[in-house]
Protein backbone atom coordinates (compact mmCIF):
# COMPACT_ATOMS: atom_id res chain seq x y z
CA UNK A 1 0.00 0.00 0.00
CA UNK A 2 2.83 2.42 0.84
CA UNK A 3 4.46 1.68 -2.52
CA UNK A 4 1.16 2.35 -4.29
CA UNK A 5 0.78 5.62 -2.39
CA UNK A 6 4.33 6.68 -3.21
CA UNK A 7 3.81 5.93 -6.91
CA UNK A 8 0.52 7.87 -6.89
CA UNK A 9 2.07 10.91 -5.24
CA UNK A 10 5.02 10.81 -7.65
CA UNK A 11 2.57 10.65 -10.56
CA UNK A 12 0.52 13.57 -9.25
CA UNK A 13 3.58 15.75 -8.79
CA UNK A 14 4.96 14.79 -12.21
CA UNK A 15 1.58 15.69 -13.68
CA UNK A 16 1.80 19.14 -12.09
CA UNK A 17 5.13 19.68 -13.88
CA UNK A 18 3.47 18.82 -17.20
CA UNK A 19 0.60 21.15 -16.38
CA UNK A 20 2.89 24.13 -15.90
CA UNK A 21 3.87 23.86 -19.56
CA UNK A 22 0.30 23.16 -20.70
CA UNK A 23 -0.91 26.37 -19.03
CA UNK A 24 1.04 28.46 -21.53
CA UNK A 25 -0.64 26.66 -24.44
CA UNK A 26 -4.07 27.22 -22.89
CA UNK A 27 -3.49 30.93 -22.30
CA UNK A 28 -2.62 31.74 -25.90
CA UNK A 29 -5.21 29.42 -27.43
CA UNK A 30 -7.95 30.68 -25.10
CA UNK A 31 -7.23 34.33 -25.86
CA UNK A 32 -6.28 34.27 -29.54
CA UNK A 33 -7.23 30.89 -30.97
CA UNK A 34 -3.57 30.28 -31.85
CA UNK A 35 -1.93 26.96 -30.98
CA UNK A 36 1.54 28.10 -29.94
CA UNK A 37 3.94 25.29 -30.82
CA UNK A 38 6.79 27.48 -29.54
CA UNK A 39 5.62 27.34 -25.90
CA UNK A 40 8.18 24.71 -24.91
CA UNK A 41 10.98 26.69 -26.54
CA UNK A 42 9.77 29.83 -24.77
CA UNK A 43 10.24 27.97 -21.46
CA UNK A 44 13.76 27.01 -22.60
CA UNK A 45 14.60 30.56 -23.73
CA UNK A 46 13.34 32.09 -20.46
CA UNK A 47 15.32 29.59 -18.39
CA UNK A 48 18.48 30.18 -20.48
CA UNK A 49 18.14 33.94 -20.03
CA UNK A 50 17.64 33.60 -16.29
CA UNK A 51 20.59 31.28 -15.71
CA UNK A 52 22.76 33.41 -17.99
CA UNK A 53 22.04 36.49 -15.88
CA UNK A 54 22.59 34.58 -12.65
CA UNK A 55 25.97 33.25 -13.80
CA UNK A 56 27.10 36.47 -15.49
CA UNK A 57 27.34 34.82 -18.90
CA UNK A 58 28.55 37.23 -21.59
CA UNK A 59 25.98 37.06 -24.45
CA UNK A 60 27.29 35.64 -27.75
CA UNK A 61 30.67 34.92 -26.09
CA UNK A 62 29.47 32.13 -23.75
CA UNK A 63 32.00 32.83 -20.99
CA UNK A 64 31.08 33.66 -17.41
CA UNK A 65 32.16 36.95 -15.87
CA UNK A 66 31.57 37.01 -12.08
CA UNK A 67 31.33 40.80 -12.20
CA UNK A 68 28.28 40.51 -14.46
CA UNK A 69 26.42 38.03 -12.22
CA UNK A 70 23.13 39.40 -10.89
CA UNK A 71 21.21 38.58 -7.70
CA UNK A 72 18.27 36.22 -8.19
CA UNK A 73 15.53 38.83 -7.67
CA UNK A 74 17.04 41.19 -10.25
CA UNK A 75 17.70 38.40 -12.74
CA UNK A 76 14.06 37.28 -12.49
CA UNK A 77 12.77 40.83 -13.06
CA UNK A 78 15.01 41.33 -16.09
CA UNK A 79 13.98 37.93 -17.51
CA UNK A 80 10.31 38.90 -17.15
CA UNK A 81 11.06 42.14 -19.03
CA UNK A 82 12.83 40.12 -21.74
CA UNK A 83 9.77 37.88 -22.15
CA UNK A 84 7.52 40.95 -22.40
CA UNK A 85 9.85 42.43 -25.03
CA UNK A 86 9.71 39.10 -26.86
CA UNK A 87 5.89 39.29 -26.82
CA UNK A 88 6.02 42.78 -28.35
CA UNK A 89 8.38 41.60 -31.10
CA UNK A 90 6.18 38.57 -31.86
CA UNK A 91 3.15 40.81 -32.22
CA UNK A 92 4.94 43.37 -34.41
CA UNK A 93 6.85 40.96 -36.64
CA UNK A 94 4.43 38.05 -36.91
CA UNK A 95 0.92 38.32 -35.51
CA UNK A 96 -0.16 41.70 -36.85
CA UNK A 97 0.53 40.45 -40.38
CA UNK A 98 -1.58 37.32 -39.88
CA UNK A 99 -4.84 38.75 -38.51
CA UNK A 100 -7.84 36.65 -39.64
CA UNK A 101 -5.64 34.13 -41.43
CA UNK A 102 -6.40 30.42 -41.28
CA UNK A 103 -5.41 28.65 -38.06
CA UNK A 104 -2.98 26.40 -39.90
CA UNK A 105 -1.05 29.49 -41.07
CA UNK A 106 -0.80 30.80 -37.51
CA UNK A 107 0.29 27.36 -36.31
CA UNK A 108 3.04 27.19 -38.93
CA UNK A 109 4.18 30.66 -37.88
CA UNK A 110 4.60 29.49 -34.28
CA UNK A 111 6.44 26.40 -35.55
CA UNK A 112 8.92 28.67 -37.31
CA UNK A 113 9.12 30.84 -34.19
CA UNK A 114 10.12 27.79 -32.14
CA UNK A 115 13.16 27.15 -34.34
CA UNK A 116 14.12 30.84 -34.34
CA UNK A 117 13.97 31.04 -30.53
CA UNK A 118 15.92 27.81 -30.12
CA UNK A 119 18.63 29.08 -32.45
CA UNK A 120 18.69 32.48 -30.72
CA UNK A 121 19.05 30.84 -27.32
CA UNK A 122 21.97 28.75 -28.60
CA UNK A 123 23.60 31.78 -30.22
CA UNK A 124 23.21 34.11 -27.23
CA UNK A 125 23.75 31.82 -24.23
CA UNK A 126 25.51 28.73 -25.61
CA UNK A 127 24.39 25.12 -25.94
CA UNK A 128 26.10 23.55 -22.91
CA UNK A 129 24.05 22.15 -20.02
CA UNK A 130 23.61 24.73 -17.26
CA UNK A 131 22.80 24.36 -13.57
CA UNK A 132 20.01 26.58 -12.29
CA UNK A 133 20.39 27.41 -8.61
CA UNK A 134 17.71 29.70 -7.18
CA UNK A 135 17.84 28.24 -3.70
CA UNK A 136 14.80 26.03 -4.31
CA UNK A 137 14.72 22.96 -2.02
CA UNK A 138 16.17 19.81 -3.52
CA UNK A 139 16.12 16.13 -2.61
CA UNK A 140 13.55 14.15 -0.66
CA UNK A 141 11.22 15.57 1.97
CA UNK A 142 12.87 14.37 5.17
CA UNK A 143 9.71 14.52 7.28
CA UNK A 144 7.71 12.28 4.94
CA UNK A 145 10.67 9.95 4.50
CA UNK A 146 11.33 9.57 8.24
CA UNK A 147 7.73 9.31 9.42
CA UNK A 148 5.95 7.56 6.56
CA UNK A 149 8.79 6.10 4.46
CA UNK A 150 7.54 8.11 1.46
CA UNK A 151 10.03 9.50 -1.06
CA UNK A 152 8.70 12.82 -2.36
CA UNK A 153 10.86 15.39 -4.15
CA UNK A 154 10.82 18.83 -2.54
CA UNK A 155 11.08 20.62 -5.90
CA UNK A 156 7.94 18.84 -7.13
CA UNK A 157 6.07 19.93 -3.99
CA UNK A 158 7.13 23.52 -4.70
CA UNK A 159 5.91 23.09 -8.30
CA UNK A 160 2.53 21.85 -7.03
CA UNK A 161 2.05 24.91 -4.80
CA UNK A 162 3.18 27.19 -7.64
CA UNK A 163 0.72 25.58 -10.07
CA UNK A 164 -2.19 26.07 -7.65
CA UNK A 165 -1.30 29.76 -7.21
CA UNK A 166 -0.93 30.24 -10.98
CA UNK A 167 -4.28 28.64 -11.77
CA UNK A 168 -6.01 30.74 -9.13
CA UNK A 169 -4.51 33.99 -10.37
CA UNK A 170 -5.15 33.19 -14.05
CA UNK A 171 -8.75 32.11 -13.41
CA UNK A 172 -9.43 35.40 -11.63
CA UNK A 173 -7.64 37.32 -14.39
CA UNK A 174 -9.70 35.75 -17.19
CA UNK A 175 -13.11 35.82 -15.54
CA UNK A 176 -13.09 38.80 -13.18
CA UNK A 177 -11.08 41.50 -14.97
CA UNK A 178 -11.91 43.72 -17.91
CA UNK A 179 -8.75 42.67 -19.76
CA UNK A 180 -9.63 39.01 -19.26
CA UNK A 181 -13.06 39.51 -20.81
CA UNK A 182 -11.45 41.36 -23.71
CA UNK A 183 -9.07 38.43 -24.23
CA UNK A 184 -11.97 36.01 -24.49
CA UNK A 185 -13.81 38.35 -26.88
CA UNK A 186 -10.80 38.44 -29.20
CA UNK A 187 -10.62 34.64 -29.15
CA UNK A 188 -14.28 34.34 -30.17
CA UNK A 189 -14.17 36.79 -33.09
CA UNK A 190 -11.34 39.13 -34.09
CA UNK A 191 -13.48 41.40 -36.25
CA UNK A 192 -16.27 41.68 -33.67
CA UNK A 193 -13.74 42.56 -30.97
CA UNK A 194 -12.22 45.25 -33.19
CA UNK A 195 -15.66 46.69 -33.93
CA UNK A 196 -16.35 47.39 -30.24
CA UNK A 197 -13.01 49.13 -29.71
CA UNK A 198 -10.82 46.30 -28.42
CA UNK A 199 -7.23 46.71 -29.59
CA UNK A 200 -6.21 43.37 -31.05
CA UNK A 201 -2.53 44.26 -30.98
CA UNK A 202 -2.59 45.24 -27.31
CA UNK A 203 -4.48 42.10 -26.35
CA UNK A 204 -2.02 39.86 -28.16
CA UNK A 205 0.95 41.56 -26.48
CA UNK A 206 -0.69 41.07 -23.08
CA UNK A 207 -1.52 37.40 -23.56
CA UNK A 208 1.88 36.52 -25.03
CA UNK A 209 3.55 38.40 -22.16
CA UNK A 210 1.56 36.45 -19.58
CA UNK A 211 2.30 33.23 -21.43
CA UNK A 212 5.99 34.15 -21.44
CA UNK A 213 5.92 34.61 -17.66
CA UNK A 214 4.20 31.23 -17.28
CA UNK A 215 6.91 29.76 -19.54
CA UNK A 216 9.52 31.25 -17.21
CA UNK A 217 7.91 29.53 -14.21
CA UNK A 218 7.80 26.21 -16.07
CA UNK A 219 11.40 26.63 -17.22
CA UNK A 220 12.56 27.38 -13.66
CA UNK A 221 10.83 24.31 -12.22
CA UNK A 222 12.06 21.93 -14.91
CA UNK A 223 15.50 23.54 -14.98
CA UNK A 224 15.92 23.30 -11.21
CA UNK A 225 14.99 19.62 -11.42
CA UNK A 226 17.02 18.43 -14.42
CA UNK A 227 19.25 21.34 -15.48
CA UNK A 228 18.93 23.80 -18.35
CA UNK A 229 19.51 21.94 -21.61
CA UNK A 230 18.02 22.14 -25.07
CA UNK A 231 16.03 18.96 -24.59
CA UNK A 232 13.92 21.08 -22.22
CA UNK A 233 12.01 22.32 -25.27
CA UNK A 234 10.69 18.79 -25.83
CA UNK A 235 8.52 19.00 -22.71
CA UNK A 236 6.00 20.71 -24.98
CA UNK A 237 5.37 17.33 -26.60
CA UNK A 238 4.39 15.86 -23.22
CA UNK A 239 2.03 18.80 -22.67
CA UNK A 240 0.01 17.94 -25.79
CA UNK A 241 -1.76 14.89 -24.26
CA UNK A 242 -2.46 17.03 -21.18
CA UNK A 243 -4.25 19.56 -23.39
CA UNK A 244 -6.22 16.87 -25.19
CA UNK A 245 -7.48 15.49 -21.91
CA UNK A 246 -8.18 18.75 -20.12
CA UNK A 247 -9.32 20.83 -23.08
CA UNK A 248 -7.48 23.53 -25.02
CA UNK A 249 -9.52 26.36 -23.47
CA UNK A 250 -9.66 25.33 -19.81
CA UNK A 251 -7.09 26.52 -17.28
CA UNK A 252 -8.28 24.09 -14.54
CA UNK A 253 -8.45 21.42 -17.25
CA UNK A 254 -4.70 21.80 -17.85
CA UNK A 255 -4.08 20.88 -14.22
CA UNK A 256 -6.58 17.99 -14.12
CA UNK A 257 -5.27 16.63 -17.42
CA UNK A 258 -1.71 16.78 -16.12
CA UNK A 259 -2.64 14.91 -12.95
CA UNK A 260 -4.42 12.18 -14.94
CA UNK A 261 -1.44 11.78 -17.28
CA UNK A 262 1.09 11.80 -14.45
CA UNK A 263 -0.69 9.21 -12.32
CA UNK A 264 -1.78 7.08 -15.29
CA UNK A 265 1.70 6.67 -16.72
CA UNK A 266 3.18 5.78 -13.31
CA UNK A 267 0.51 3.15 -12.66
CA UNK A 268 0.84 1.76 -16.18
CA UNK A 269 4.63 1.50 -15.93
CA UNK A 270 4.58 -0.20 -12.53
CA UNK A 271 1.62 -2.56 -12.85
CA UNK A 272 1.32 -3.24 -16.60
CA UNK A 273 4.91 -2.71 -17.72
CA UNK A 274 6.26 -6.08 -16.54
CA UNK A 275 3.64 -7.90 -18.64
CA UNK A 276 4.16 -6.09 -21.96
CA UNK A 277 7.85 -5.30 -21.93
CA UNK A 278 8.02 -2.00 -20.02
CA UNK A 279 8.67 1.55 -21.29
CA UNK A 280 4.92 2.26 -21.10
CA UNK A 281 5.65 5.61 -19.50
CA UNK A 282 7.04 6.90 -22.81
CA UNK A 283 3.87 6.36 -24.85
CA UNK A 284 0.99 5.91 -22.39
CA UNK A 285 0.03 9.60 -22.45
CA UNK A 286 -0.32 9.62 -26.24
CA UNK A 287 -2.45 6.48 -26.31
CA UNK A 288 -4.75 7.96 -23.67
CA UNK A 289 -4.97 11.18 -25.67
CA UNK A 290 -5.86 9.19 -28.80
CA UNK A 291 -8.75 7.55 -26.96
CA UNK A 292 -10.02 10.96 -25.87
CA UNK A 293 -9.78 12.27 -29.44
CA UNK A 294 -12.01 9.41 -30.59
CA UNK A 295 -14.72 9.79 -27.95
CA UNK A 296 -14.42 13.33 -26.52
CA UNK A 297 -12.24 15.49 -28.81
CA UNK A 298 -12.93 18.70 -26.85
CA UNK A 299 -11.44 17.19 -23.68
CA UNK A 300 -12.94 16.95 -20.22
CA UNK A 301 -13.40 20.68 -19.71
CA UNK A 302 -13.10 22.08 -23.23
CA UNK A 303 -15.88 23.96 -24.95
CA UNK A 304 -17.91 21.77 -27.29
CA UNK A 305 -17.84 23.19 -30.82
CA UNK A 306 -21.17 23.18 -32.63
CA UNK A 307 -21.15 23.98 -36.34
CA UNK A 308 -24.40 24.73 -38.13
CA UNK A 309 -24.66 23.53 -41.70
Amino acid sequence: MMFFLEATIAGLLAGVMYSLVALGFVLIFKASGVFNFAQGVMALFAALTLVGLLQGTVPFVHTNNPDWALPAWLAIIITILVMILLAVLIERLILRHLVNQEHIILFMATLGLAYVLEGAGDLIWGSDVKVLDLGLPQGANDWLLDNYDLYVEKIEMVAAVTAVLLVTVLAIFFHKTRIGRALRAVADDHQAALSVGISLRTIWVIVWSVSGIVALVAGVMWGAKSGIQFSLSLIALKALPVLMLGGFTSIPGAIIGGLIIGVGEKWAEIYAGPYIGGAIENWFAYMLALIFLLFRPQGLFGEKIIERV
